[in-house]
């Protein structure tokens, strides 16, 4: 080999490693996201502005079930303010190990919750705990980055609690939510408030009111209230446009 042709094929080489490790900002675009190179906690993926955060792997189960979650969380109140009836069918996406499902299926005794989670190692947590408390009205379901795996307009609310920023097609998992819902169907979203510096969570899982908006909007939903019952999250309430 020539060192003219070597140097050919090292410019070559160099060229395409700043294209794989050091991605340029329009490098990557798709009809709904972009690829950019990381930052920190986020993932280099952006949807309409947001960069989608890291997903919390089953690996940190035990904080979703930390004992100081109720005080700090105090998910109580989010539960009463959602004004379940008793035969609701209730989805709970990104349900982990079934924490919010558990509080939810007190409240529909003669509905069902749908916990729903992409991570079969979450399913398997969120069964033990069925198994173990002898609920009768969860059922799970193993669903997939773009999609809940629901039947159409089958629930009447489906709720998120600190895991719509992690999904990593937001746009297709939401059109699929918005599918299972019926005709007068609601979406909640629990969310940590982006907006206020004095809520101490890493940047990329904090989302500010006007961004969901923002995404709800195009896949067709619209604001109904925001519920300022909880210290440090949004509880956001969503119906069909």
């Amino acid at each position: 080999m020539s060192i003219k042709t070597f140097l050919k094929t090292l410019i070559c080489c160099l060229i395409c490693w700043q294209i794989v490790v050091q991605p340029s900002t329009a490098l990557i675009q798709s009809k709904y996201y972009s690829y950019r190179q990381p930052s920190f906690d986020g993932t280099g993926k952006y949807y309409m502005g947001r960069e989608i955060a890291q997903v919390m792997g089953h690996q940190g189960a035990d904080w979703l079930e930390r004992p100081d979650r109720a005080t700090e969380e105090q998910p109580q109140k989010m539960i009463a303010a959602l004004g379940l009836k008793s035969t609701d069918v209730v989805a709970d996406i990104g349900a982990g190990t079934g924490y919010i499902s558990q509080l939810l299926a007190q409240q529909v005794p003669e509905g069902k919750v749908l916990s729903v989670d992409i991570q079969p190692e979450m399913i398997s947590l969120l069964q033990q705990r069925i198994k173990k408390s002898k609920i009768t009205n969860i059922q799970t379901q193993l669903g997939t980055e773009q999609s809940p795996e629901l039947p159409a307009a089958s629930i009447d609310l489906a709720i998120m609690v600190d895991a719509y920023h992690e999904f990593s097609y937001p746009h297709e998992m939401m059109a699929g939510i918005v599918a299972a819902l019926k005709p007068d169907g609601r979406v909640v979203l629990a969310e940590y408030r982006g907006e206020d510096p004095q809520v101490f969570i890493k940047p990329h899982h904090k989302t500010t009111q006007k961004q969901i908006q923002y995404e709800m909007k195009d896949v067709g939903l619209k604001l109904l209230k925001n519920e300022s019952v909880l210290p440090q999250q949004h509880l956001l309430f969503f119906g069909k446009s």
